[in-house]
């Protein structure tokens, strides 16, 4: 009875906070969620990244191996979306972000948090920096079939990565004016967000549900099980492996629809929609499983 006390004491946050913003978006249409995604992108994020890894004694090698892992996590990610979409025959560079981008920021930091403590959303904050990255480089390159190395050295949360790994290297630390900052700036940014996911589901249409269905699944249920091999394959265990897990089962990153609705055709950003709206709906049912197994397993 425990284990299931725990998972509602760490999921019901997360998702009455995305009701609010559902409600919110049933209530007013056409709700701008434009300041959300400026302060996220400028201010929010990088303040996260930032607080999640200087405050939470996660060591520059803790941080070096859970990157690693990330970066075999999205690769193994990113081949799956490529096999989905070539059965479905979808382009497969346009709409292949949400396959391998997942919400490991704004969904999964918080439900690390909350499941293992600071050092379990440390963990989490180091497989999300990769994430982060590849939103600002990889996605954007996708999206736009280019490389605009201009669009990198503009992004904040670039400068925010740079200056974290310095700090872990030399392990100097954070000034506590500093910390309190950020946490403040991050937490307010993960509240903001989780609510503009819950506006979106009320915005984005859905507008191929089989397809949408169908990549789903390689998100939040091959995503999962991927991220359970690569456990098994390098030996993981504790609450590392169990952060590993949870990360690798979140939804598609909205992030992907907006860089998407910037640089890619109608049809391409209309599928990367249907995706977000379906696998953050199955999230609400798959989440929860994942994340039991996690508690019970990798504690």
């Amino acid at each position: 009875m425990e284990i299931y006390i725990k998972l509602f004491e760490i999921l019901s946050p997360i998702f009455f906070i995305i009701g609010i913003g559902y409600f919110i978006g049933k209530k007013n249409p056409n709700f701008d969620t434009s300041f959300t995604t400026n302060y996220a992108a400028n201010f929010g994020t990088p303040s996260l990244i930032i607080f999640a890894l200087t405050s939470t004694e996660v060591t520059f090698d803790i941080f070096v191996e859970y990157f690693i892992y990330a970066l075999i996590l999205l690769t193994a990610f990113a081949i799956v979306g490529i096999l989905f979409l070539a059965v479905m025959k979808k382009d497969y560079i346009r709409e292949l972000p949400p396959f391998f981008l997942p919400n490991t920021g704004n969904m999964g930091i918080p439900i690390c948090l909350f499941a293992y403590g600071k050092l379990g959303m440390g963990v989490a904050a180091a497989i999300s920096t990769l994430v982060v990255f590849f939103h600002f480089t990889l996605n954007i390159f996708l999206a736009k079939k280019e490389f605009d190395f201009k669009i990198v050295i503009k992004s904040p949360s670039f400068y925010a990565i740079l200056l974290t790994i310095a700090f872990l290297y030399f392990e100097i630390d954070m000034p506590q004016f500093v910390l309190n900052t950020v946490m403040l700036l991050a937490y307010t940014m993960i509240v903001l967000i989780l609510m503009s996911l819950g506006i979106a589901l009320t915005q984005l249409k859905i507008f191929s549900f089989k397809n949408a269905l169908i990549s789903s699944i390689g998100r939040v249920i091959v995503g999962p099980i991927i991220g359970f091999v690569i456990i098994h394959v390098f030996n993981l265990s504790g609450f590392p492996a169990g952060v590993l897990l949870i990360q690798s089962s979140m939804p598609s990153a909205i992030l992907c629809y907006l860089v998407g609705s910037m640089y890619s055709p109608k049809e391409i950003v209309d599928n990367i929609s249907s995706m977000i709206v379906v696998s953050t709906l199955m999230s609400l049912v798959t989440v929860p499983i994942v994340v039991f197994f996690s508690l019970k397993y990798f504690s």
